[in-house]
Formats: C-alpha cells, sequence, structure tokens
C-alpha cells in the first residue's frame, strides 16, 4: 500500500486540476479579474495551510537560513505569481479543455528540465530507457494532434447544464487572435511549472519539510500576487466576491489547489521526483474535457479525444520504464548487499 500511495495522490491532484480549469473558466466568464482571483486564491491557501504547519511542525522544522528563504522567494514567484497569472490569463483567453491539454506539455518539458540538473537520466542502451523516450515522443505527438487538429465535433448526451452556464456563448466570441495568445501564455505557463517542480526538487534536498516548503512558496506568492493585482485593478469593485462562481472558483482554488493539491505535490516530488509528478497530467485533459462539456456546455472534438488518449498511452509508457528502471536500482543494491554479506562470511572464515 505504501508503493501506491504516490499514484493514489497524483490521480487525486488531477482530478482537482480538472475542476479548476471548469471553475477558473466560469468565474472568469462572469467577470472576474484574472490578477484579483489569482491573489485570493493564493490568500486562503497561506490561511489554510499555515495554522496547520504551527501546529504539527511547528518544533520540529529545521533552521532556514535567509539564502535558502531567497531561493524560496524566487521560486514562488517563477513557478507560482508568475505562472498562475499567465494561466489564469490562458484560460480567459481560450477554453477550460484547450488549457487542460496545453499543459500536457509539462511532462516534456520537465523531463528536458530533469535531463539538465541531473534529476533524472535516461539510457537508451536499456529497455526502460527507450520505452520512456518512447513515451515522452507519445506525449508530444498527442498535443501535436490536439493543436493541429480539431476534427468534427463529438455530439453530447447532455444539452442542458444547471450548474454553470453562458462559457459556450462566451467562447465563441473568442477572436482567433486571442485564442493565439492564450494557447502561447498557456506554454509559458506550463514551462514555468515545469521549471518549479525540478526546482522545488532541489530546493526539498536543503529544505525537507515540505509542510513549511508549502506555507513559504504560498506566503510568498501571495505577497507578489498583491502587488501585482494592486497594480494593474485599482477599483475596488472588482475586488468583492460574490456568492457565485468567482467565491466558488477562489475558495476552489485557495483550499484545494493552491494548499491541497501543493502540499501533495511537494510529497510526491520528496518520495519519487519530479518527472513522476509530471506525467500525470494527461489525465487531467480527460477529466477536464468530460467536465467542461457537462458544467459548461463546452464542444469537444474528435482531435481533442485522439490527442488524449496518446497521451494517456505516452503517460504509461514512461511510468512503467520509471517503475522498471525502480525495481532494477532495489534489485542492484540487494545483489551487492548480499556480494558484501558473503565476502564478509569469507572473511570470518579464513
Amino acid at each position: 500500500m505504501e508503493e501506491k500511495k504516490p499514484y493514489i495522490a497524483m490521480i487525486i491532484v488531477q482530478i482537482i486540476f480538472a475542476g479548476t480549469a471548469v471553475v477558473s473558466k466560469a468565474a472568469f466568464n462572469g467577470g472576474m479579474n484574472t490578477f484579483v482571483f489569482t491573489f485570493y486564491r493564493q490568500a486562503i491557501a497561506t490561511l489554510v495551510l499555515l495554522p496547520l504547519a504551527i501546529i504539527f511542525e511547528r518544533r520540529s522544522s529545521p533552521p532556514l537560513p535567509f539564502k535558502l528563504m531567497f531561493k524560496i522567494f524566487m521560486v514562488a514567484l517563477f513557478g507560482y505569481t508568475i505562472n498562475l497569472n499567465m494561466h489564469n490569463i490562458a484560460i480567459k483567453l481560450t477554453s477550460a479543455t484547450v488549457t487542460s491539454a496545453t499543459s500536457n506539455l509539462i511532462p516534456i518539458f520537465t523531463f528536458v528540465l530533469a535531463l539538465l540538473f541531473r534529476v533524472e537520466i535516461i539510457t537508451f542502451k536499456t529497455c526502460s530507457g527507450i520505452v520512456k523516450a518512447i513515451g515522452v515522443v507519445i506525449c508530444l505527438t498527442g498535443a501535436m494532434v490536439i493543436a493541429f487538429y480539431k476534427g468534427p465535433h463529438l455530439n453530447s448526451f447532455i444539452h442542458h447544464h444547471p450548474i454553470l452556464h453562458g462559457s459556450s456563448q462566451n467562447d465563441s466570441n473568442i477572436t482567433h487572435k486571442k485564442w493565439i495568445i492564450g494557447t502561447f501564455l498557456m506554454v509559458l505557463a506550463a514551462f514555468c511549472w515545469s521549471s518549479w517542480l525540478v526546482l522545488l526538487g532541489i530546493i526539498l534536498k536543503e529544505y525537507p519539510s515540505w509542510i513549511w516548503s508549502t506555507v513559504l512558496l504560498n506566503l510568498f506568492s501571495t505577497i507578489q500576487c498583491f502587488i501585482v493585482a494592486i497594480t494593474t485593478e485599482r477599483n475596488l469593485n472588482k475586488w468583492k466576491l460574490h456568492w457565485d462562481e468567482e467565491l466558488l472558483g477562489v475558495v476552489y482554488g485557495g483550499v484545494l489547489v493552491s494548499a491541497l493539491v501543493l502540499y501533495l505535490q511537494t510529497w510526491c516530488i520528496h518520495k519519487r521526483g519530479p518527472v513522476f509528478v509530471a506525467m500525470f497530467s494527461p489525465l487531467a485533459l480527460l477529466i477536464a474535457a468530460a467536465a467542461s462539456s457537462f458544467l459548461l456546455g463546452e464542444v469537444i472534438n474528435l482531435g481533442s479525444v485522439l490527442g488524449g488518449a496518446f497521451m494517456v498511452v505516452g503517460l504509461y509508457c514512461v511510468l512503467w520504464g520509471k517503475s522498471r528502471e525502480r525495481k532494477n536500482m532495489n534489485s542492484s543494491v540487494e545483489d551487492a548487499k548480499d556480494s558484501i554479506s558473503i565476502e564478509s562470511r569469507g572473511c570470518i572464515v579464513k
């Protein structure tokens, strides 16, 4: 069961991520400012996590030197403040399904960055290394299919969307230029997120407390997002929250995404590494496509279905390769221990 926990945690993460694209899109269609939305989301996450960290790890947390704190501050700026603001603008300019589809570039970026930072290795002389490389290529192929091939629309069995409605009408008003800009911003956001996954893995080696790391990332990003929001939006009416999709999106993003998801991701990076976390992102596409069709009335294209299928196949190829490498590494360690034990007994007999 201990081996399955990271898999279960990442499936939960992707379910929450899929819901994020849907509720955020509904909030932006209702007129909420994306920068204000991001600030509220981070602030709520900090208010949720800070008391928990104080209660459970007040005495066991390691010391935090200024140099390391500055590194965490920069990771929060690059991986959260810049990333989230670009991500939310991209959702507003495109759709929930496209946003989830474009985020599948995260495994590609993460794998390349992990290779550059020597966090991940790939050996083409082994079967597992070849399968991992093939899996990455298949994921990239799926992303290309979604980007360049729409295909015919698939008929939906659901024609009434009682929970969140009006998004499909708003999406029809998005110009082609805005769509391209939104897609480009989503690609940049995916790169920022991939960089965050790799850099956080490095920071956790210096500061292994993932609870306090999560709190500090949210705290710093809250301050940074407030500066961005107050600079870009001076109208106080835009800061007011109402009992509608706006409040739902803020609470959902703050409690489930910035708090729970960040904690689970940080824990999984600590246990299995950044590439393991990134390779689960294709699952969010399939969940988001179904949820956006049911809740928002978005049209699903054949290209999205085919691309999603490619990405899922690529996902399992990479996970199989990593699992095979992990088993080979464990067996090599066991063989080395047995060899040392035999040599030790031989010395004793002599």
